[in-house]
């Protein structure tokens, strides 16, 4: 229904890591440090990216893995997975395209981040002391976020990542 109403959908494809599920153990956020994870782009889709943000309007992410995806690969923080297609299957990357970049991301967002490409999230509730809870108040602004989460604990949401889902705009 969204495409219809010219809504561009795009893939991309994400190996979640132990360390995104993992809770901030360091008194300091700066002291926290991510796992890396494993992610394909199309490159075809990073171009398309910045055409939308040239055009003023929006992109929006489902998933804190996938902003974190396309923001590592967007600000420099990755490293290439240095696969060829030949390598590896080639269904593995979902657009099916030999110019699929693959790569893995350490980075870890959190207030104060600048993101270069996302506007929006559509995410879950996440835990406290959870990296996702982080990136989502990176984007939205912690105010906002503990005003949402009142309204969602009120609410009797669920909590974690099979829980009820929010967008960020």
């Amino acid at each position: 229904d969204i495409g219809a109403k010219g809504v561009v959908i795009r893939f991309v494809t994400l190996h979640v890591g132990k360390g995104t599920f993992g809770m901030i153990k360091a008194d300091d956020v700066n002291d926290h440090r991510m796992e890396k994870e494993y992610f394909e782009i199309d490159d075809g889709l990073i171009d398309e990216i910045k055409d939308v943000k040239a055009s003023g309007k929006r992109v929006v992410t489902v998933g804190t893995t996938t902003t974190r995806a396309i923001e590592g690969y967007l600000s420099g923080n990755w490293q290439d997975a240095g696969y060829t297609t030949q390598d590896k299957d080639s269904s593995s990357c979902i657009m099916n395209h030999e110019s699929c970049i693959r790569g893995t991301t350490d980075i870890f967002i959190y207030p104060g981040y600048k993101f270069r490409a996302v506007d929006s999230l559509v995410t879950n509730f996440h835990l406290q002391r959870s990296t996702p809870l982080l990136l989502a108040s990176a984007l939205c602004g912690t105010e906002k976020l503990k005003e949402a989460y009142q309204i969602a604990i009120e609410g009797r949401y669920r909590f974690f990542s099979y829980g009820d889902a929010m967008l960020i705009l």
